[in-house]
């Protein structure tokens, strides 16, 4: 494991961080939600591995179970939820210029981050 982010959502894992990409294990504990947000550096692909996740995009809700995926395009309005009370874990591979947490714009959260 590269590094473990804790959050009040759940947890993070970095599996590979590499020039062109970064690939995350995601885990949303039961009734959380990660904030309403963008980036203007990368993009996003998001592949279910447990649980019945609900992913916004622009406003648009989409239900995801296990094995299926969504793509987030660059500067695309977006959000993981868990709204079972199992817990939600995906796959993330960031793809773009730059990979830092600093590209994250809230747009809503649920725990006043900014």
């Amino acid at each position: 494991m590269l590094e473990i982010g804790e959050r009040p959502w759940g947890k993070y894992f970095v599996l590979a961080d590499e020039p062109n990409y970064k690939l995350k294990r995601i885990e949303v504990n039961p009734g959380q939600k990660l904030s309403y947000q963008y980036h203007h550096k990368r993009q996003e692909q998001w592949t279910v591995i447990e649980g019945d996740a609900t992913v916004v995009i622009d406003d648009k809700e989409i239900s995801l179970k296990y094995g299926e995926s969504i793509f987030i395009p660059l500067g695309a309005k977006h959000r993981m939820m868990n709204l079972s009370d199992k817990p939600v874990v995906f796959i993330e591979v960031q793809t773009g210029t730059y990979f830092g947490e600093d590209d994250i714009v809230r747009l809503e959260d649920e725990y006043d981050r900014q």
